[in-house]
């Protein structure tokens, strides 16, 4: 399966929207669409929207984990939201809960954030 990367600039905040599966065949493509708008400058917060994510591995927790570190790095949060189970699940065993909030849709992650949305 294949994976969409949908991106809405809200201010100064990233909506990312991610569909399909994310890993070590797709992980290149998310860190370039993030990285080529985060370095834009635009960007100080990142949502991510995973409702529809499917399927993700570690290489889809490293392309997260450089993410939340650059965003970190100019002062800015990441927040986490609509996980289905199974992503809930490699979140939680791989510790990025104790790093970032999780949300149940993007409205609270945006006020959760302190950004109106």
């Amino acid at each position: 399966m294949n994976l969409q990367v949908e991106l809405e600039h809200r201010r100064n905040v990233l909506i990312t929207r991610l569909r399909g599966e994310l890993d070590h065949h797709t992980a290149e493509i998310v860190r370039f669409q993030l990285d080529e708008v985060i370095q834009r400058g635009q960007v100080n917060h990142v949502v991510l929207s995973l409702s529809e994510l499917t399927f993700m591995d570690s290489s889809g927790l490293g392309v997260i984990l450089g993410r939340y570190k650059q965003i970190k790095g100019k002062g800015g949060k990441m927040a986490v939201c609509e996980m289905n189970p199974a992503v809930r699940r490699l979140f939680e065993l791989s510790g990025l809960f104790k790093i970032m909030n999780v949300y149940d849709n993007e409205h609270l992650a945006l006020n959760g954030l302190e950004v109106v949305s």
